[in-house]
């Protein structure tokens, strides 16, 4: 059983700053990418950032480039999204996610294991 742990989401002040952790656990387990996606209520799920362990390329949402920043550390099996410049807008629950194979790197359908969410507020 592979789990997918989120921490870091909380109440922040629009400008202010979170970083979001996500720590893979279980069974031997080895992802050839790993994202970040959220939901906000009443919208569809929306590609964050991601991140491909073998040659550390990065993508992200439009207009996320410049205030998000996707890294990890493949000897924890752990990734992780600083948000800077957070905007009311940025509000959401975060969910990260583990590929181990290939696909579209920007659609949730492909990834194969999910955390549970971490819920981001953003005040105004």
């Amino acid at each position: 059983q592979v789990q997918l742990v989120e921490s870091g989401g909380g109440l922040v002040q629009a400008g202010g700053s979170l970083r979001l952790s996500c720590a893979a656990s279980g069974r031997t387990f080895s992802s050839n990418f790993m994202g970040w996606f959220r939901q906000a209520p009443g919208k569809e799920r929306e590609f964050v950032a991601a991140i491909i362990w073998s040659t550390g390329s990065t993508y992200y949402g439009d207009s996320l480039k410049g205030r998000f920043t996707i890294t990890g550390d493949t000897a924890k099996n752990t990734v992780y999204l600083q948000m800077n410049n957070l905007k009311p807008e940025d509000a959401a629950v975060y969910y990260c996610a583990a590929r181990v194979g290939y696909g579209n790197i920007f659609t949730a359908t492909t990834y194969d294991y999910w955390g549970q969410g971490t819920q981001v507020t953003v005040s105004s």
